[in-house]
């Protein structure tokens, strides 16, 4: 997976606050939703950018795409049916930078756009991120019980590279997990025969 850049000390500085596009479309299976943009990814403008994040390896491994893409291949992300958004707009170096406020904001944005584009799951990547954006303080990886709309509500770990709590076969089987219910869904249902 090479990149066809890397930012420099002073594009990343001036990443800071800056936004990255949504990869979105109406009626997607799965919109993928990262905390916040780091300032790699804002800088070049693509999400989960930065080398050692493991949000791409984990949709391999779990089964969500048939090759590892890189970044730059987020497009080829909405042919499949899923796409890319994020809790709240705004890059930062880290995501403890963002305070409840904006994540309690960017979590009412977020619905809002859930109702708009009605995938049929959204999957939050970071539990804490969750808590804070839909004040569920107790919530879980796993899906919800909370739906918005008729979108199921799904919790994965958060893939940076500095969350050690989760490593990269754990990523692999919890992204699975919500690849079987996707596929479950997606699956036509069995009709009886009459008599």
């Amino acid at each position: 997976m090479t990149q066809p850049w890397k930012p420099t000390k002073e594009q990343l500085i001036a990443a800071a606050g800056k936004t990255v596009r949504d990869v979105i479309a109406p009626g997607l299976r799965v919109l993928f939703c990262g905390i916040n943009p780091g300032l790699y990814t804002a800088a070049v403008g693509h999400h989960f950018a930065r080398p050692g994040n493991r949000f791409w390896p984990a949709l391999v491994a779990s089964g969500f795409t048939d090759r590892l893409l890189s970044p730059f291949d987020e497009l080829e992300l909405l042919a499949l049916g899923f796409g890319v958004t994020n809790v709240v707009m705004r890059a930062t170096a880290t995501a403890d930078q963002l305070s409840r406020a904006e994540l309690i904001a960017g979590g009412k944005r977020l619905a809002a756009k859930i109702r708009r584009y009605q995938p049929e799951f959204l999957a939050v990547l970071g539990v804490g991120a969750y808590r804070a954006a839909f004040g569920n303080a107790k919530a879980n990886i796993g899906e919800q019980e909370k739906t918005i709309g008729k979108t199921r509500v799904w919790v994965l770990p958060n893939p940076s590279g500095l969350n050690a709590h989760h490593q990269p076969k754990d990523l692999a089987r919890l992204f699975a997990e919500l690849k079987d219910a996707v596929e479950w869904t997606a699956k036509p249902k069995r009709q009886g025969r009459g008599m």
